[in-house]
């Protein structure tokens, strides 16, 4: 079993920037890709950005420009910068690892924008 954990939300101004993290932990894994997926309330989860064990990196055009996704391999542990925040990134924010065969997900953290 893979356990990841999540921290680095909040509340920050329009313009702002957040920092989150994302470790995973658990049984042996390899790693295809870790990503992040946002989910505003009345809306779908929607992939925000990703990375793959070659770091090859995917953004949605919502945030191309601002986000800037990393990873520490050594830490199976994946960053994600969130610059020129706006009101409308407000969101829970989760952590997805993907191997193989399975996806995992994290608990989420809150990322509030406010205007």
């Amino acid at each position: 079993q893979v356990q990841l954990v999540e921290s680095g939300g909040g509340l920050v101004q329009a313009g702002g920037s957040l920092r989150l993290s994302c470790a995973a932990s658990g049984s042996r894994f390899s790693i295809n890709a870790m990503g992040w997926y946002r989910q505003a309330p009345g809306k779908e989860r929607e992939l925000v950005a990703s990375i793959t064990s070659s770091g090859i990196r995917v953004y949605a055009d919502s945030t191309k420009g601002r986000f800037t996704i990393s990873r520490d391999s050594a830490k199976n542990t994946v960053f994600l910068q969130m610059n020129s925040l706006k009101p409308e990134d407000t969101a829970v924010y989760y952590c997805r690892l993907t191997t193989s065969f399975v996806n995992y997900w994290g608990q989420g953290t809150q990322v509030t924008v406010s205007s």
